[in-house]
C-alpha cells in the first residue's frame, strides 16, 4: 500500500470537538441513519412487491434507492463511531478503501441520475415507443455501465493515491476520506493525483451533468408543445421527484468542492448533505410527490395484514 512508514493512522477531527455537541450529533445522525436504512430499504422491498411499479422508470429507482443504502453505509457508521471515540482514528489503508467506496458509489449515482433523465425525457417525448426502447436488456446494460465506469475511474484515482507518502501532519479536517482531502497531507508530489481528480470530476460529474440539463431540455420542450394544461401537469408531475433529486445531490456537490476552503466548520454542511442527508430524502421525495408509489405502499400493506387475518 505504497511506503508509509512514518504513522499506519489518519485521525478524523470530525464535526466538534466539545464532548456535548458529539452526544447530540451523534444522536442526530444516529436518527438519519436509520431513517435512511429504513426508507430505502421500504422503497426496495415496495417496488419488487408490486406488480404496478415493474416498469424502467422503478427499474432505475430501486437501483438508487439500493445506492443511497451503499453510500449512506460508506461514510455513516465510522462517522457515528468517531463521535463517541476519543482517538478519532482511522488506518490509511482503511481510509483509502473508504475513499474508493465514495467516489465510486458517488459516481455511479451521478451516472444514474443521468440515466433517469433520459428515462423520463422517452416517456414524455415517446410514450407509444416507450416500453421498446427502454427495453430490459438497455435498463439492465445502463445500470451496470453506470457501476462498472464510476468504479473504473475510483479506481485509477486510487491506484495513484496508493503511492504516496503522508507526513507528519495527518489530522485531517472532515468527518471522512475522501481523495480532495488526502492529497494536502501527503509530502510527494500530487499534481499528477490532482490533475486526475480533476479530469475524472470534469468528465464524470459535468458530464453526467450536462446530459441531464440536455434531457431535460428537450423534455421541457416537449412538455411545452402539448396543448392542454393538464396534459402539461401530468407530464411535469413525472419528473419532479427526480429534478428535485438532482437538484440536492449536485447542488451539494458543486458547492462542496467548488467552494474555497477556509478551514470553518460549515465547509462540512455540503458533503454531509450529499453523504448523509440527501440518501434520507431520495425515498420521501419519491413517496411523498409520487402517487403510485403512494399507492404501492398501500397496496403491499394490504396484502400484509390480510396475509395476518
Amino acid at each position: 500500500m505504497g511506503n508509509h512508514s512514518l504513522f499506519s493512522e489518519f485521525i478524523l477531527l470530525g464535526l466538534s470537538a466539545d464532548p456535548q455537541t458529539q452526544i447530540l450529533l451523534f444522536m442526530l445522525f444516529l436518527v438519519i441513519y436509520l431513517l435512511t436504512l429504513i426508507g430505502n430499504l421500504t422503497m426496495l422491498l415496495v417496488i419488487r412487491a408490486d406488480s404496478h411499479l415493474h416498469t424502467p422508470m422503478y427499474f432505475f429507482l430501486r437501483q438508487l434507492s439500493f445506492l443511497d443504502l451503499c453510500h449512506s453505509s460508506v461514510t455513516a457508521p465510522k462517522m457515528l463511531e468517531n463521535l463517541l471515540s476519543e482517538s478519532k482514528t482511522i488506518f490509511v489503508e482503511s481510509c483509502l478503501a473508504q475513499a474508493f467506496f465514495v467516489f465510486a458509489t458517488g459516481g455511479t449515482e451521478a451516472c444514474l441520475l443521468a440515466v433517469m433523465a433520459y428515462d423520463r425525457y422517452v416517456a414524455i417525448s415517446s410514450p407509444l415507443l416507450y416500453g421498446q426502447v427502454m427495453s430490459k436488456e438497455l435498463c439492465v446494460g445502463l445500470v451496470w455501465g453506470s457501476w462498472g465506469l464510476a468504479f473504473v475511474d475510483a479506481l485509477i484515482n486510487i491506484l495513484l493515491a496508493v503511492n504516496l507518502d503522508y507526513c507528519e501532519d495527518h489530522t485531517m479536517p472532515h468527518f471522512s476520506c475522501e481523495l480532495s482531502s488526502l492529497f494536502p497531507l501527503s509530502c510527494s508530489d500530487t499534481s499528477a493525483n490532482f490533475t486526475l481528480l480533476l479530469c475524472s470530476s470534469v468528465l464524470h460529474f459535468f458530464g453526467t451533468f450536462i446530459m441531464i440539463v440536455f434531457s431535460y431540455a428537450r423534455i421541457v420542450s416537449t412538455i411545452l408543445s402539448i396543448s392542454s394544461t393538464s396534459g402539461r401537469s401530468k407530464a411535469f408531475s413525472t419528473c419532479s421527484s427526480h429534478l428535485t433529486t438532482v437538484i440536492l445531490f449536485y447542488g451539494s456537490g458543486f458547492l462542496s468542492y467548488l467552494l474555497p476552503t477556509s478551514g470553518s466548520p460549515l465547509e462540512m454542511v455540503f458533503p454531509l448533505q450529499y453523504s448523509v442527508v440527501t440518501p434520507m430524502l431520495n425515498p420521501l421525495i419519491y413517496s411523498l410527490q409520487n402517487e403510485e408509489v403512494k399507492a404501492a405502499v398501500r397496496r403491499v400493506l394490504r396484502r400484509y395484514f390480510n396475509s395476518l387475518t
